[in-house]
């Protein structure tokens, strides 16, 4: 479907209306989480974020473009909103992508990079763990163009601690939303429960279409 801005002179904007992922059956039944924390952060959060994004571009449609303000504005506010809710639907869908495996790192091309970028697996894992713990919203293992390396990132929002350039391969999902109904505050066995049903096959996957290009 594609709509107008009319106060641009009928400029045509492309809006699809976004559809939310389906969710994996292999989630359901992963060791450490019950299907109530699966689906409440699936059907109430997730796809809560796909609704805002699409009500959100149907009310740009007609904001005042004029009256555009970074003090405050009608406009300011949709689109601030729009960010923060549209990361909110990439980095879910990363995290529930990534989530449904053994848990059993693969000894690729990822781990091998792994490796050189922090020493070694144990490394790695110890600092993505203490970034989970520091972190109020993410941890993400990024791939880094600038510095051509692997490094983990900690998000304390959906749209901050976003570093540009950087591409996910490996996402946890911290905010309490995530844990609470089977963990309460133990984040940290959330975090190990959360590992443990890592599946490295899709992480290894964003590697090698990260490295393609």
């Amino acid at each position: 479907m594609q709509l107008l801005y009319p106060e641009e002179g009928g400029i045509l904007i492309n809006s699809n209306i976004l559809q939310p992922m389906p969710l994996n059956p292999r989630l359901l039944n992963m060791p450490g989480f019950t299907r109530r924390q699966i689906l409440e952060h699936y059907e109430v959060l997730y796809r809560g974020y796909v609704n805002k994004v699409n009500e959100i571009r149907k009310l740009l449609l007609s904001a005042d473009r004029k009256a555009a303000n970074a003090t405050y504005s009608y406009f300011r506010g949709l689109k601030k909103g729009e960010t923060y809710a549209m990361d909110g639907v990439i980095l879910h869908e990363l995290y529930f992508e990534n989530l449904g495996g053994s848990g059993v790192a693969t000894r690729g091309d990822l781990m091998r990079q792994i490796e050189r970028d922090f020493g070694s697996y144990h490394a790695w894992l110890e600092d993505f763990k203490a970034t989970g713990m520091a972190a109020r919203g993410w941890a993400v293992l990024v791939y880094d163009r600038r510095s051509r390396r692997l490094i983990n990132y900690l998000l304390d929002a959906h749209d901050h601690g976003v570093v540009q350039n950087t591409e996910a391969i490996l996402v946890l999902d911290v905010y309490e939303h995530a844990y609470f109904i089977d963990y309460g505050t133990r984040k940290a066995d959330y975090i190990e429960a959360f590992l443990d049903n890592v599946d490295w096959n899709v992480a290894e996957a964003r590697w090698k279409k990260i490295k393609s290009y």
